[in-house]
């Protein structure tokens, strides 16, 4: 299992050294982040003597497709990257995605460095070796169990976070109380203001325990055999749905998770798993969190139920055409559902979290 760092990205130079990584560098960035975080980390590799070439996509999901991956291929081959080449992935998902998607096709595998930068990837999307490219017809379709060597994690990122990322972040961080900590959804019931604002105790401890809580998880089922890693999806069953619908470009990852948490326990609820006054307070902590309004209401208060539940046509958690829910027993023991939901509870569960958000 590769490592995670709490350090601050100056000290990348060190920590590629002591991985014996420095021989030759691939950055990589979305355009977002070549402007914020380019100079800072190629100065400090400069000042380290260690060779390192700079390559940009895209940002946002659209970075995350064949055509993408394509160009840059063909740029690591003109730069004359080899098998020694370590690529660092600096940024959100979508960068971490992506790069580890190159590392891990690009000459069968190269050395992988994961620098999120969002608070997203740094409690999820960069911790645990997932990496895959969407196709058309779904999300993460196409893509590999690839472990980076290390994930650096510098909260120094976290503020040049819009609020609505920070948020995003939040709703992933949420996720591990509901499926197997349910102590840590007491950071979001006691202290939700001071970890929104990045408090920086605050957020580092939320951080960490998200962390402790996926390495956990993964260590388990690496390469989700057993079903124990799915209940690492909680609430994206839904939330890709919605994604998906919206042609990733209306709901921040979290945000589409978040609304799939929420419809994913009223689906417990009514299937006779998850008891009132647990779903209740789920209800509350997901009403703390600040939905766009005219986004929301757009895609997906005024969603059909059935159009929803079509896009969920191509869920990696189907299995011989049904799809398998990840649902909740109780506040932290989430599981995989192995029965057929039948699609009256989806599209009840589904009007119930409508009605609840408006």
């Amino acid at each position: 299992m590769s490592s995670v760092v709490f350090d601050s990205v100056q000290r990348l130079p060190h920590l590629l050294e002591s991985h014996s990584l420095a021989s030759n560098v691939a950055l990589l960035f979305d355009r977002n982040g070549h402007r914020l975080f380019c100079d800072e980390i190629s100065l400090a590799l400069k000042r380290a003597k260690i060779a390192h070439r700079v390559f940009v996509a895209p940002a946002g999901e659209s970075a995350k497709s064949f055509r993408v991956a394509e160009r840059l291929y063909g740029e690591f081959i003109k730069s004359g990257a080899d098998r020694k080449t370590t690529l660092v992935a600096i940024g959100g998902g979508a960068i971490g995605d992506l790069g580890g998607f190159l590392a891990a096709s690009y000459l069968r595998g190269i050395p992988l460095v994961q620098v999120p930068t969002t608070l997203l990837a740094m409690v999820d999307s960069a911790i645990g070796g997932k990496v895959a490219i969407n196709h058309p017809l779904g999300k993460n379709m196409i893509g590999f169990f690839y472990l980076p060597v290390f994930s650096l994690i510098d909260g120094r990122f976290l503020q040049t976070l819009p609020k609505r990322d920070v948020y995003s972040g939040l709703a992933e961080a949420l996720k591990y109380a509901l499926i197997q900590d349910a102590p840590f959804l007491a950071e979001f019931e006691t202290r939700f203001e001071r970890v929104a604002s990045l408090e920086p105790l605050a957020i580092e401890r939320v951080i960490r325990r998200s962390v402790r809580n996926k390495l956990r998880v993964v260590k388990e089922d690496f390469n989700e055999t057993t079903g124990r890693r799915a209940i690492l999806n909680f609430g994206h069953t839904f939330g890709h749905a919605l994604e998906a619908l919206t042609r990733y470009n209306a709901f921040r990852h979290g945000e589409a998770v978040l609304i799939g948490m929420l419809c994913a326990s009223a689906l417990s609820k009514n299937l006779g798993f998850l008891d009132e006054e647990s779903f209740e307070r789920i209800v509350r902590v997901v009403k703390r969190f600040p939905l766009p309004k005219r986004i929301l209401k757009r895609h997906f208060l005024d969603l059909d139920e059935r159009a929803i539940e079509a896009a969920m046509a191509s869920d990696k958690k189907k299995e011989r055409g049904a799809i398998r829910f990840v649902l909740l027993k109780k506040i932290g023991e989430a599981f995989l559902s192995a029965d057929r939901v039948p699609s009256k509870e989806i599209h009840r569960a589904t009007r119930e979290a409508k009605s609840l958000l408006k």
